[in-house]
């Protein structure tokens, strides 16, 4: 199956972070990826996300506001397969 892309866009970079907004639409993807630093997910919107995993799927609840953090070495794709938009700002602590 094709998906279109999540779109991020970069809003911070420097020695001690990386602050990237994350814009799902209906139907969109980030690809499979492996976090390099740890990270800090911030919802901007609820939603619901499907995490595809090497030893699973499995579904991630959103609630705007409530943070949730990830490790680095972390491997997935992360897949909007609702029909509105969601919406994050990913922290990625260097």
């Amino acid at each position: 199956m094709s998906r279109v892309p999540a779109v991020p866009t970069q809003q911070v970079s420097n020695d001690r972070a990386i602050v990237t907004e994350w814009r799902f639409a209906p139907g969109s993807e980030t690809g499979w990826h492996i976090h390099a630093h740890d990270y800090i997910v911030v919802p901007q919107t609820d939603g619901e996300l499907l995490l595809e995993t090497r030893t699973g799927d499995r579904e991630s609840t959103l609630r705007a506001g409530q943070s949730y953090a990830g490790l680095k070495g972390v491997e997935h794709n992360v897949v909007n397969r609702t029909d509105r938009e969601i919406v994050f700002v990913e922290i990625e602590i260097r």
